[in-house]
């Protein structure tokens, strides 16, 4: 029996098989910073929910998964994907450090063999670098080796989502330079799966996807109020090389988030135009 069977598995319940990519809905914003729109209340999850079952993937919580755990139970699910951290960068209520920026720090939310008992596809945890104190670098990248190496003992994929402690201060952090240094080593220290801010162009999206080896998935960022710059930006990642996409507010906030699903399906998987796809959000 091989703890890679299990992984491979797991990590073929996100990525699909015949295409080798992924649409995945990130719901777990609020463990950083408190109820987001679209999520605020236990009957907003509920009724986002029901229309998530088409995803590839969807990551909550842990307190989450007891309200909606259905929502992976059954034939033709979603893959069910743990936010193994919390994180304290950039919070916009009650920012820590001066001025409301520090270098920030991170806690664990669940042992991996907890991880493996409750069914869980997948794990994501950040992986922050370029901090100033250096301690703080050494003990992200100790805390994401050990997590690579529980997870493949117990047969889970992980994602990281690698981040430099400086957004928002250094104008590079968001560099082809800056990413593809810590994509690399997100993938190098065991990721399965690399999930990436967007840089800005599809040539700098290009140069990090093009550099790691590991399959690298979009994040959403900000915005989302006009679905078609969704789509627009879930077609330049493809074009950049990326294997998917990890969107959260683009598709929650929704005012149908099976309808998003449908067209980010038809841009990711079927390559489709993204006039073709906005068709599918009426």
């Amino acid at each position: 029996m091989d703890s890679r069977t299990g992984k491979a598995i797991r990590l073929g319940r996100i990525l699909r098989p015949e295409t080798g990519c992924a649409v995945v809905v990130a719901a777990s914003h609020g463990v950083m910073s408190g109820p987001p729109s679209g999520l605020k209340t236990r009957g907003e999850i509920e009724s986002v929910f029901t229309q998530l079952r088409s995803a590839d993937g969807v990551m909550v919580s842990p307190g989450m998964i007891p309200l909606v755990e259905k929502t992976w139970v059954g034939r033709d699910r979603p893959g069910f994907v743990l936010h193994l951290d919390w994180k304290n960068h950039a919070r916009s209520i009650y920012t820590p450090g001066k001025d409301g920026r520090s270098e920030g720090v991170l806690a664990q939310l669940a042992d991996i063999s907890e991880v493996a008992a409750c069914g869980i596809d997948a794990v994501m945890t950040y992986m922050y670098l370029g901090q100033k104190d250096t301690a703080l670098e050494q003990a992200e990248i100790a805390r994401n080796v050990r997590i690579a190496r529980d997870c493949e003992r117990h047969g889970i994929a992980l994602i990281i989502e690698p981040r430099s402690a400086l957004e928002g201060i250094d104008p590079d952090a968001l560099s082809a330079k800056v990413m593809s240094m810590y994509c690399r080593i997100a993938a190098d220290i065991g990721a399965d799966l690399v999930k990436a801010l967007w840089p800005g162009s599809v040539e700098d999206f290009a140069a990090v996807t093009s550099t790691c080896y590991t399959p690298v998935l979009l994040a959403g960022g900000a915005g989302g109020e006009d679905l078609h710059s969704t789509l627009q930006l879930a077609a330049d990642a493809m074009q950049a090389g990326a294997k998917g996409v990890m969107f959260g507010r683009r598709i929650f906030r929704a005012q149908q988030p099976a309808s998003v699903l449908r067209a980010l399906h038809a841009v990711v998987h079927e390559k489709q135009s993204v006039e073709q796809a906005s068709l599918l959000l009426e």
